[in-house]
């Protein structure tokens, strides 16, 4: 984090006073974007929910990195599940975008990895949507409590999933007879086999 914050400041020492040039826009929203990302970035590790990791591939490029959700409660604890977040140019007059990158059976996520999350929408009529107020952080936060608190079975955007709890909760979350490994380590040390299966029972792989 430290190397790209010495290095925004050398360059901005470098440049000087900035001439207007309509070819440089691009360039200066990303090094706008950049500067905002190095505060918030420290906010978000200083700030980060217990059940969640976060993972910068490269340490000079904020603006992509890879979020691990492992969920301590509810029909998903236990399980990991991965997503990748890339903060665009144009950030933060937009939101980031997000992809889960582990398949789910989840009512707010498809299985191809889109995600339903209002402050994710660039527009929003109920006032919900992403605001340029909003960080890193609230994102994160987010994402988290899609396996909590905003877990949502009654607007729904994997419509056949939402569906399917409703109808046979006991069949939904058995869907796939697969769990990932620390899932089923957390089950034996804290619930009886029975429940064991019955969670680790609605992960898919």
């Amino acid at each position: 984090m430290l190397t790209l914050a010495s290095k925004l400041k050398r360059d901005d020492g470098v440049r000087g006073p900035r001439a207007s040039n309509p070819a440089s826009d691009s360039t200066r929203r990303v090094s706008v974007r950049d500067k905002l990302l190095v505060k918030e970035v420290a906010e978000l590790e200083a700030n980060l929910p217990c059940t969640c990791k976060v993972n910068f591939p490269d340490p000079n490029k904020l603006h992509y990195f890879q979020l691990t959700v492992i969920p301590d409660e509810g029909y998903y604890q236990g399980g990991k599940f991965q997503f990748e977040i890339e903060v665009p140019d144009a950030y933060n007059m937009v939101p980031p975008k997000v992809k889960c990158l582990t398949r789910i059976w989840h009512p707010n996520i498809t299985e191809t990895g889109e995600i339903c999350l209002s402050l994710l929408r660039e527009h929003s009529i109920d006032g919900t949507g992403w605001a340029p107020t909003r960080t890193l952080k609230d994102v994160v936060w987010g994402l988290n409590s899609l396996f909590t608190d905003l877990l949502n079975f009654d607007d729904p955007l994997n419509i056949e999933a939402a569906e399917h709890h409703l109808r046979d909760k006991l069949s939904c979350l058995s869907r796939n007879n697969r769990t990932v490994p620390v899932q089923t380590h957390l089950c034996k040390r804290a619930h009886p086999v029975s429940h064991c299966i019955y969670l680790s029972l609605c992960l898919l792989q």
